[in-house]
């Protein structure tokens, strides 16, 4: 019988030759996988990456670039994500239950805070926080039922550097899980598990992407249990993220240590030019002396990307400081950074932190790719908006 032409657009007749290759890895949209045959259908398990079962567990292109991801920072197993932030709830989830505890340093991720709070309101876990650069001291706090002590190095807004090796060797002394946000870090920076880190975390939104376009977390073990643990929850709550998205990440990823490289070079030429001027009195930048933690960041970093922030003279009212970033004309208002445009983000810390003493005002800058001395003048045009 010959097929209907309907029938030939869904079971064509033409089969590509094998041998095609090319640079880019090639993108596999897929929901539905087919199976050989009903023998192999039913012998295959989601948890089995050797094999594909559903679009949703993965595809030829997102195993490659969890795989390319879990060598960036040395791990064994990559679990991808929609988002940085569900990334970091997946962590939480396979690992907290009700009548646990929790550490979460005070410096973390804010949607990481309101994920505890949310998680202490509706499932009775306890939720505490702790000064960022306790180090070892953190044994103090730890409780019987304490389950997980999540880590970010730096605070992606204060940038205070922890001891990470201390805090983990303290932690894993009373059999307890370190999560670490590692994306200031981009994985290139600091190697988390040669510090003790369980579970890593990456926003692959930020540096991985570099186009400021695609939102993607990830999720990187050397265990196999807790990986299995963070793929079971992935699996439960059916997180999957797209091939377009996937493909964006694999694309950039190639530059990321060049970019990355760049970025730090022109933040620290910036943040530099921004220690000598009067209307700042702080700059929070990990590899500078006024930053706390410096040394823990000389010990255990290679380098330090775009992301720093600066406090005011105190001279200088918050409606000033907004006035300075509102007269920015290449540094954008907006969250986020990796990407080639460069950022700035006035934060009231006072009201993010208990711990935080500071009264001054805080402006975080993210350095992107404009050419440098560009950027000082523009800083400097609106330093002059501020009087």
């Amino acid at each position: 019988m010959k097929p209907h032409p309907a029938t030939k657009i869904i079971h064509p007749e033409y089969t590509a030759p094998e041998g095609f290759s090319a640079i880019p890895t090639a993108i596999h949209h897929a929901s539905t996988v087919l199976f050989e045959n009903v023998g192999s259908m039913r012998s295959s398990a989601w948890s089995d990456k050797s094999t594909y079962t559903y679009g949703l567990q993965g595809t030829p292109t997102s195993r490659t670039l969890e795989a390319r991801l879990a060598a960036i920072e040395e791990g064994q197993h990559c679990l991808l994500a929609p988002s940085g932030l569900a990334a970091i709830s997946i962590v939480s989830l396979a690992f907290l239950k009700t009548g646990d505890d929790v550490l979460i340093a005070d410096n973390v991720y804010g949607p990481n805070r309101e994920l505890g709070h949310w998680m202490a309101k509706n499932y009775d876990i306890s939720v505490r926080h702790y000064n960022p650069l306790i180090g070892g001291n953190i044994s103090t706090l730890i409780q019987e039922n304490t389950r997980l002590i999540w880590t970010e190095a730096p605070g992606s807004v204060t940038m205070e550097v922890p001891d990470i090796p201390a805090i983990c060797q303290a932690a894993h002394a009373r059999g307890v899980l370190v999560a670490l946000d590692n994306t200031w870090s981009a994985g290139i920076a600091f190697k988390p598990f040669n510090h003790g880190v369980d579970i890593s975390v990456q926003a692959l939104t930020k540096y991985q992407c570099g186009g400021s376009d695609a939102l993607m977390g990830a999720l990187i073990t050397r265990d196999a249990e807790l990986n299995m643990r963070l793929e079971t929850v992935h699996k439960t709550l059916g997180l999957g993220v797209g091939m377009d998205d996937v493909y964006l990440i694999l694309r950039s990823l190639p530059s990321m240590p060049l970019r990355f490289a760049a970025h730090d070079h022109h933040a620290r030429q910036i943040a530099t030019w921004l220690s000598s001027r009067p209307e700042i009195d702080k700059v929070l930048h990990p590899a500078f002396p006024d930053c706390p933690g410096h040394d823990l960041w000389l010990r255990d970093f290679t380098g330090a990307g775009g992301l720093f922030s600066v406090i005011f003279n105190a001279r200088y009212s918050e409606k000033q400081t907004d006035q300075f970033v509102d007269s920015l004309l290449l540094f954008k208002i907006g969250y986020s950074w990796g990407g080639a445009h460069s950022l700035c983000v006035p934060y009231r810390v006072q009201k993010m932190r208990a711990g935080w003493t500071e009264e001054a005002q805080l402006v975080r800058f993210y350095v992107g790719l404009e050419d440098v001395a560009d950027l000082i003048a523009d800083i400097e045009q609106a330093f002059k908006k501020m009087d």
